[in-house]
């Protein structure tokens, strides 16, 4: 019997069966305990290596993702955000606007929740499969910014830009963009136009996206125009959602924030 255990797992091993190797004395033990068939007893061992290899490829995603932090829609606080639309979010966590290459444009006040759901839709999105990236816009910027300086910006593109079914871009309009680099941004977004998925945050409303854009009209009103074309809009009022704890504990005063 020790021979046939070897066999099994030189086998697994060849075959690359990391989870089976481990597992299958168990399930055949508790097959046996059941009188299962042969066929309930494959179907069982091939069931455990499909959900291993399941979970492999969602932490490789997770970790090509660069996430800042793992955040859940299960997390949100909807009772504190109430300036959150709940049920768009709820709609939008489907995920089908992937499927169709739609755009999210989180918009509102610091400290309501932008990265939070950003990141949220990026987690589910990684669980389900999906190839997905998180960059701030700064950072995106400066990585963009120093291919082209060292002459491969055309792989960059390819790589990290047109490469994920989803690119998460954080913190539109904190940092006001040099004419080349509102350049670049315009190029990320008119290559991903009606082919791949962004999800953006800003704290700015549109009107105010030409002065983050190196002052361009036309260049903002060219992005601006294929970036909502097909987009969802989520515009998100309300307090510091950072504050809320100090808020509850009496330490500062409520009051409605409003989106600039």
């Amino acid at each position: 019997m020790n021979l046939l255990h070897d066999q099994i797992a030189e086998l697994c091993h060849g075959l690359k069966l990391q989870r089976l190797a481990a597992d299958w004395p168990g399930i055949a033990q508790r097959a046996a305990a059941e009188e299962a068939g042969y066929a309930e007893f494959l179907k069982r061992v091939l069931s455990t290596e499909r959900d291993a290899r399941t979970e492999r490829q969602r932490q490789t995603l997770l970790k090509m993702a660069t996430l800042p932090s793992v955040k859940t829609f299960e997390q949100f606080d909807f009772n504190f955000a109430t300036g959150a639309p709940r049920s768009q979010l709820q709609d939008l966590a489907a995920l089908t606007f992937i499927e169709r290459a739609e755009n999210v444009i989180l918009l509102g006040p610091s400290g309501v929740g932008k990265t939070h759901l950003a990141c949220a839709l990026a987690y589910r999105a990684t669980m389900a499969g999906i190839k997905t990236r998180f960059i701030t816009a700064a950072d995106l910027m400066l990585q963009l910014a120093t291919a082209r300086q060292q002459g491969r910006l055309k792989q960059y593109f390819n790589r990290a830009v047109l490469g994920p079914r989803l690119l998460v871009i954080d913190e539109i309009g904190y940092l006001p963009f040099g004419r080349d680099e509102a350049n670049l941004f315009f190029n990320v977004v008119a290559k991903r136009y009606e082919h791949a998925s962004i999800v953006l945050t800003s704290n700015l409303p549109f009107t105010q996206w030409p002065e983050t854009f190196a002052g361009d009209q036309t260049l903002t009103a060219a992005m601006l125009d294929r970036m909502l074309h097909h987009a969802h809009i989520v515009q998100i009022s309300g307090q510091s959602y950072r504050l809320r704890d100090k808020v509850r504990a009496g330490q500062v005063a409520s009051k409605e924030g409003k989106a600039a």
